[in-house]
Order: structure tokens, then sequence, then C-alpha cells
């Protein structure tokens, strides 16, 4: 089942890499087969959809290290079925309160650079996915956290084969890492990166879930792995405190959202980047897009300059809301989707436009973007994965490291390293997302969802970094504008706009920025994007990594299947009970 009937003459299944996977009782989908299956079995055993996510994240930290763990943030967006209500949690970490602006803009002069280094001990942040998982069980989960550790603890403590896409992410790690030599001890057994098909284990790791499935949330505020974590930023020259761990607290929030194509479309507020894929749909709500057609230079032309222009807002105005408020409401308007949308024309690029008038909110007014790293950072790697059980509740998660394994900080003998998120952060003091003590980053992972009608019928992400708006947006538009399945909506090939930018990390709009086309968008489209002005990039890019579930109600009585997609360009699954 498609969210709506196909567009005329389109095949949903023209560019779906595998057959949609169907399941009444639950469904976990996810970015490596051996997650997605430990998943299910807590959902077999009578886990909560959250039960579900807590052990197939854990899994994660094992087996995709290069993307995502207990060192960095999460973030997770769900439907409550009892309440009839979605809600919003934002585990993200805030930067240590003893590390001054100042302290970190004489750091990084003394380190020659213009922006916090991003494989640095400047860099990392209070690890919130562990106070998040807590957080959420807390209110949702039902099995012991003890039970929903125990796959992850035996399987690192006996090894698991390494799957593709992951020792290829995992190789190119090893010279990004080079100098870190608690890291290699970690990571990189026999001085390389393990390769396909080869075992892993990290009893590092197990040692710290144990601890976990031990002592709660305490293990990262007060326990030996907080300890550390504390030990081994103060090794590192940085002014930690327990204190820094034992005041991490995930925090609910009201998810956001605007209408698009009858149905709506929800993201979390900042800190976060979700706001970007919702003005992107608010501009794009104004045109046909389904008249347009998929994957034509009409229709890609029109994302990518409402990207554009989303994107300005979004290096100016999102950051941690205890810090500086963006305009979220106005942000979100038709009225303000309606100026923002005249200024686009249907057969030129912009090489720029102006940024909205939000003259009164820090850093709106100021001509450029600030050294935020924002932009400078085109690639993350994260994880997203969405779980579904037999209840109805629905939960959207993404979690990460940030930029790979992180900072590259590795507390010795835990099994895991430590984000950089902190990278994100500007030294300009008069930006919204300006350095501050105690303050969370600027954040890049953003978990979705759909309702309709005020029920939930997609739970979806596209992890990626920037991309991941823009992959927002293409998989709504495939399955609302296009009526594609749910696998189909992210096998499409995907485009990325990516700003240009200078090494201190400030985005230049020159010549409107560059756009990469995945393989499989036709030639006509590419021949007639250059001539309207977009320049194409040649080589590769990332165009993130999909996961979606589609809640298709079969009565009034609330039968329900669930049908589910997995990522073709990852290593992952759709498994079904």
């Amino acid at each position: 089942m498609s969210l709506r009937p196909p567009a005329a003459g389109l095949v949903p299944h023209a560019f779906a890499t595998r057959s949609v996977v169907m399941g009444r009782a639950g469904m976990v989908c996810a970015s490596q087969p051996l997650a997605t299956q430990v998943g299910l079995a807590v959902l077999a055993a009578g886990g909560t959809a959250v039960d579900a996510a807590i052990a197939t994240n854990a899994i994660l930290g094992l087996t995709e290290p290069c993307s995502c763990g207990v060192g960095g943030d999460l973030f997770a967006l769900g439907w409550d079925p009892e309440t009839r209500r979605l809600y919003g949690l934002n585990g993200s970490g805030r930067s240590p309160a003893a590390q001054s602006a100042d302290d970190v803009r004489a750091a990084v002069a003394a380190r020659g650079e213009r922006a916090i280094p991003e494989r640095d001990p400047l860099a990392v942040s209070v690890p919130g996915a562990v106070e998040g998982w807590f957080e959420l069980h807390e209110r949702y989960g039902r099995l012991p956290m003890a039970q929903l550790l125990e796959p992850a603890i035996v399987l690192a403590s006996e090894g698991f084969p390494v799957t593709r896409v992951i020792a290829a992410a995992w190789a190119r790690a090893e010279r990004t890492y080079a100098g870190c030599e608690a890291f290699g001890r970690t990571y990189l057994p026999q001085g390389r990166a393990p390769r396909e098909g080869e075992l892993f284990r990290n009893a590092g790791l197990a040692r710290t879930y144990e601890h976990i499935a031990g002592a709660g949330r305490d293990a990262f505020r007060d326990g030996e792995v907080a300890h550390a974590i504390v030990d081994c930023m103060r090794a590192a020259g940085r002014p930690w405190e327990l204190d820094d761990l034992r005041s991490q607290r995930a925090q609910w929030v009201e998810p956001v959202s605007v209408s698009y194509r009858g149905h709506e479309v929800w993201e979390l507020p900042p800190n976060g980047q979700g706001l970007a894929a919702l003005q992107m749909l608010a501009v794009l709500s104004g045109f046909d897009i389904e008249a347009s057609g998929l994957l034509t230079a009409d229709t890609l032309h029109l994302m990518i300059e409402a990207k554009k222009l989303a994107y300005e807002d979004r290096a100016r105005l999102y950051a941690d809301p205890d810090f500086a408020q963006a305009p979220v409401e106005a942000l979100l308007s038709e009225a303000y989707a309606a100026e923002r949308r005249a200024l686009i024309d249907p057969r030129r690029a912009a090489s720029a436009y102006p940024p909205g008038d939000f003259a009164t909110v820090p850093g709106s007014s100021r001509g450029g973007v600030s050294p935020s790293g924002i932009e400078r950072l085109q690639n993350g790697d994260t994880v997203y994965f969405t779980v579904a059980d037999r209840s109805g509740h629905v939960v959207s998660w993404i979690q990460s490291n940030y930029m790979g394994f992180g900072s590259g900080v590795v507390p010795e003998g835990w099994g895991f390293g430590l984000q950089n998120r902190g990278c994100s952060f500007a030294l300009d003091p008069l930006h919204a997302n300006a350095y501050a003590p105690g303050k969370r980053p600027f954040h890049t992972i953003i978990p979705g969802m759909i309702t309709r009608a005020g029920v939930p019928v997609t739970s979806f992400g596209v992890m990626g970094g920037d991309m991941q708006p823009q992959g927002h947006v293409q998989v709504v538009s495939h399955l609302l504008d296009f009526g594609l399945d749910v696998q189909a909506a992210g096998d499409v090939p995907r485009w990325r706009h990516m700003g240009s930018s200078d090494p201190a990390g400030v985005a230049v709009m020159a010549h409107g920025g560059r756009v990469y086309l995945e393989p499989g968008v036709p030639r006509e489209t590419a021949a007639e994007l250059s001539r309207r002005g977009h320049v194409l990039l040649d080589e590769a890019q990332d165009v993130g990594g999909y996961q979606g579930i589609v809640i298709d109600r079969l009565d009034d009585a609330g039968q329900r299947v669930y049908r589910g997609g997995s990522e073709s360009r990852k290593d992952g699954a759709a498994v079904g009970i």
C-alpha cells in the first residue's frame, strides 16, 4: 500500500530494490541486520517499541561504531497509542560548564585554527544517549534494561562478522584517526580496520554495557564509566567535572509540523535542523510537484531552490533554545513560505538568496554565516532506525557520534569513543549558535513522522549530516506526491545540494552551491539543471541512509499491517513479526 494512489503512468516499484516487508505485531527497520533481529526478538518477548529500540541501538553501537555509540547523542519522535499524542525527546548533551568561550577561542587560536577542530577534545560535548535511553525507558519501557542489553553484551564478548558498508566506512577511518592511540587499541585490531566478514570483538564495550545494566543511568553520572570519561578529558587538558555528566538531562519537547498534501509532517524543534525540512516542504506545497514529475528538472530545480532558502535561516537561527529562541511559528507560517516561494525563478538557479528578516533574533542579521561548522561539515555518520509494536506504539529514533567515530577521544578500556558534536559551535559571540558553557550545539540528526487525521501513517528518517532535511523532503515527496511505497520511496535516486565553504567553515553560496545527482537520475534532467545554472558535481557524495514504516489500518476496528522499507545503500534490513 502507498499513502496515496500513484501518479498516472508511474510504476510504484520502478526503483524498489526489494519487496516491502510486512508484519502485524511489530516491525523493526535498521541499518544493520543483527540489530534488526535483536529488536524483533525483544518485540517477540513482549517488549515495547522503546524496549526494542534501546536493544537495537545497543547492537548498532557495537556493530556500527563508525556511526553511533554511547559516547554520542540521540533524538526520538514517537506516537503514544494510549494518549494518542506524538512525543519528542531531545537527548543531546551540553558543553562542559567550566570551559569558557574565551578558553575555547584561545585554544583554537593556539592550534592555528579559525573554528573548533573536528578531531579534538575541544569538540567533545557531554554524551546524552544513555540518559535518553533511561528517560524513554522510564516512561515507555516494560522489560528490564539488563535484558535489553544482554544480546549486545554477548555479541561484544563473542564477536560478530563486520558487514560490507560498515567495513568500508571503518576502513576510511584508519587514516583519519591514525594519531589517536586509544582509538587504535579499541577499533583497529592488528593495526587496521576489520575487513568485511572478519570477526570483531569489543570487550570494553561489553564491560560498559554491563555497568549500564547494573547501575542504570548513574553509570554515566557517578559510576566508573563517568569517572573514566572525566579522567580522559582532563588528561586531554579539558576542564571537565563529574557535575557535567550528573547534570545531563534529556528533554521532552513538543514536535512541530507543517501541512503537506493533506498530511502533517512532523519534526523536532531546534537545536536540531528538522525545521529546515519543514520550511522546504512549506515552500514546495505551493507548487504542483506531481504535475512536474518524478526526477524531472522542474521538480529537482524547485526542491534545490527551496533547500537554499531554508538553509539561509538554518545557518543563522537554529541553536539551543535555552540560549537563542528561533522564531519557529514565523518560520513555518504560510505567509513566510509564500514570501520565500516568490523569490524562486522557475527557470534559473539563484546564486544567493537574502536571509529571512528576523533582525531581532541574535545572529540573524549578520551578513554571511559565521564559522559555526553548520555548512562546513558536509557529511555526518549516524544511525536511523524505526520500530513499531503490537499496541501501535511507533518510534522514530536517530543516534550519532556526529562525524564517523567522533572526536577520536576514547576512554581507555571502555570500548566507545566520544562524539565531536561541539565542533558545530560558532566562535563568533554574536551568532545564535555561539559557543557557551552548558550549551547544546547545533545538531544535524532528525527523526521524522507523518500523520493524517491525527494518527500516524509513516515513521521515517534519512541520516547523513546536512543531507538529512534534503533527504526527508525527497522521501516525503516520493510518498505523498508520487504514491511510491515505503521501500521505493527510499530507493529512488537522490540529489544533494552542497553549499561551498572555505577552510574556516564560512558558507559561500558561490554559483548557488553545487549539486550531486545520484546515478539513475535521467541524463536529460542533469542537462536541463545545468542549463538553468546549477553546478553539477561529478564525484560521488553521501546521500544518506533511510528506513521507514508505513502503518496501514485495514478497518475501523483498529486492525493494522506494518509495511517496512530499509535503505538499499546500507547493510540494513526491515523485519516484521
